[in-house]
């Protein structure tokens, strides 16, 4: 049986519940929901939605990083926004952070996220061995 390995940064936001940032078993890391928190103020990035969108794929890449691998470790993305409309605008800046071939995805609407934020992702990586 594999043994949990717990990843944490403080180039992402600290959990703000009780969860870790990503637990890692075998090559297989799960990254924790990642809302547009400023690692280092721990406040909204609320300026903008594409500085929102930003800043989470920002705080994914932290935590990817901390676990020894990058965004395009990523295997699966899970998107959840409370404004489908912004779905055009994911994929503009999903694409100025990762590089084909992409990772299967899913893009959820949802009625509200923690601390009223716009946007969320959460992300399985699978690393090299």
């Amino acid at each position: 049986m594999s043994k949990r390995q717990i990843i944490t940064t403080p180039n992402a936001p600290q959990a703000i519940g009780t969860y870790s940032q990503a637990v890692k078993i075998g090559s297989c890391v799960y990254l924790s929901g990642q809302i547009p928190l400023d690692p280092h103020s721990m406040t909204l990035v609320d300026h903008s939605m594409e500085a929102a969108i930003e800043r989470v794929f920002l705080n994914l890449k932290a935590v990817s990083e901390a676990a020894g691998g990058t965004l395009n470790h990523i295997a699966k993305l899970n998107i959840y926004l409370t404004d489908l409309n912004h779905f055009a605008l994911v994929n503009q800046i999903m694409a100025q952070f990762f590089t084909e071939p992409f990772p299967a995805r899913a893009a959820v609407g949802v009625a509200a996220l923690p601390k009223n934020a716009a946007v969320e992702m959460d992300a399985i990586l699978e690393l090299d061995n």
